[in-house]
């Protein structure tokens, strides 16, 4: 006798998305919904977890895109198998598939990397199929990196826009959505969380797509976007077309985009067309003004590359917020003068989130930096508590001088002078490199107020305590071996 097939109570789990609407919860909640599960979407950067949801589940997912997130993951992980053994924990996301061991070991049967939502359908069908609490191993694959048919994203049930991060301009702010329109990234910077799951491959998703999840955002009372891809020129005539269109349906709609350096020297003639169809701002991880440092990153551009593109984009003139891991082992007391008079003399320390001043070169399992023998020397044994490989400067006083920036940066008021937080660091950093600070003088054009995100951009670094301490506290102890 065939058995009978049930639809399954499914909750999607989010604990950090950079202050957005989790697109990793509401695409996926599309393809599920669409094969009549009973799903249940939480943003748990916002809401508390209910535990009403989580007994009542058959499938828990946590969705891991950065490393803050997996962090704060751990202790709910924890929760959510003592609340309801019987359901069966699923990890997915960029950074599921490089911590997988450690996530079984927590009790993750499913682990979903690249793009994730084929498996969670193609779970969920195994779920429902299967003798309860009997699906065997997992099938599905650990990284898949096949194309997929996306649906538009099914943002139902999440907390509305108005309580996720706002763009600040020309003195008043605006309700931001979120949205991608491609992928992974088609380059393999040796400090990218992205390349030991894509591996130098990018994945388009369909223009329709896009735009109809803009539209139900802007029905939601977005009046800007952040495309959140890797890298928006990985692919530039599909995003131009994007933009371009999007400019017509919604002409008073503005955007944000991340593009690398590279990318914005190679294609500098399609700034204008950016400007001119909404966007704002373009983030661009710099990283670095060292060109030792950016080659050992193997970022692909150099300084006088950036110093091009700051020129390029004070001419069209358009908003460049660039990012940066200001201490990594490399990193000198004279070189992160050098970094912060440079930053000044382009003229972009308003354009600067302070958060950027004080990062820490992140070394994740799988990360590429490991191929480095000076690296491999000075890491210590994987901390499956941090999940990092932990690492201490040549030099103390420079980890030092990273810890006294970041204290600064956690004194600073949010929106606040981002001018006088600068010259607080400069301080530090001129005295511990034994020099005495010349007066800042005026810089070029390019200062004052500028288009910004409530929420600052950051990637490949430690999180702050500011990202972590409120909801997880010391690190998490590991789960047994």
């Amino acid at each position: 006798m065939q058995a009978t097939v049930r639809d399954l109570s499914v909750l999607l789990l989010s604990t950090y998305d950079l202050g957005h609407q989790p697109h990793g919860l509401a695409s996926p909640a599309a393809w599920l919904r669409e094969l009549g599960a009973r799903v249940a979407c939480r943003d748990l950067a916002i809401d508390e977890l209910d535990e009403s949801e989580v007994t009542a589940a058959d499938l828990v997912a946590f969705h891991l895109p950065m490393h803050a997130a997996t962090r704060l993951a751990v202790p709910l992980a924890q929760r959510v198998r003592r609340l309801n053994p019987r359901a069966h924990l699923c990890f997915y996301g960029l950074y599921a598939p490089v911590n997988e061991g450690f996530l079984r070991r927590l009790g993750g049967q499913t682990i979903l990397g690249g793009e994730y939502e084929q498996g969670l359908a193609d779970l969920y069908r195994r779920l429902r199929a299967a003798p309860a609490r009997h699906a065997g191993p997992q099938t599905e694959p650990v990284i898949s990196l096949a194309r997929q048919a996306f649906r538009t994203p099914d943002r139902g049930g999440l907390p509305g826009l108005e309580r996720y991060a706002y763009l600040s301009v020309g003195g008043g702010q605006r309700t931001a959505g979120y949205t991608e329109a491609t992928r992974g990234c088609k380059h393999a910077c040796r400090h990218c969380p992205i390349v030991p799951v894509y591996g130098g491959k990018f994945r388009v998703i369909a223009a329709d797509v896009v735009m109809a999840d803009v539209r139900q955002q802007v029905e939601a009372g977005a009046a800007h976007i952040t495309f959140g891809d890797p890298d928006f020129f990985n692919a530039p005539g599909h995003a131009l077309r994007l933009v371009t269109a999007l400019h017509e349906e919604f002409p008073w709609l503005s955007y944000d985009v991340t593009i690398k350096i590279e990318h914005l020297v190679r294609h500098a003639r399609h700034l204008e067309t950016l400007r001119e169809t909404g966007c704002l701002f373009v983030t661009s991880a710099v990283e670095a003004v060292d060109d030792t440092i950016l080659e050992r990153l193997d970022k692909g551009h150099t300084r006088a590359d950036l110093e091009s593109v700051v020129s390029s984009f004070r001419a069209v003139p358009l908003t460049l917020t660039p990012t940066f891991v200001a201490f990594t082992p490399w990193t000198t007391a004279g070189g992160y003068v050098e970094l912060l008079d440079t930053i000044h003399r382009l003229g972009l320390v308003q354009a600067v989130a302070p958060v950027q001043y004080a990062i820490r070169l992140l070394i994740p399992a799988g990360s590429r930096l490991l191929e480095l023998d000076d690296i491999r020397d000075l890491v210590e044994k994987f901390d499956s508590a941090a999940l990092v490989f932990p690492w201490c400067h040549p030099d103390p006083a420079v980890d030092e001088l990273q810890r006294e920036v970041m204290a600064v940066v956690a004194a600073a008021v949010p929106g606040g002078d981002r001018a006088a937080v600068f010259a607080r660091i400069r301080e530090l950093a001129y005295a511990c490199a034994g020099r005495a600070a010349p007066v800042i003088e005026p810089g070029p054009a390019g200062g004052g107020d500028v288009p910004r995100l409530s929420e600052p951009w950051y990637c490949c670094a430690e999180p702050t305590e500011g990202q972590l301490s409120s909801c997880l506290g010391p690190a998490a102890p590991s789960p047994p071996v």
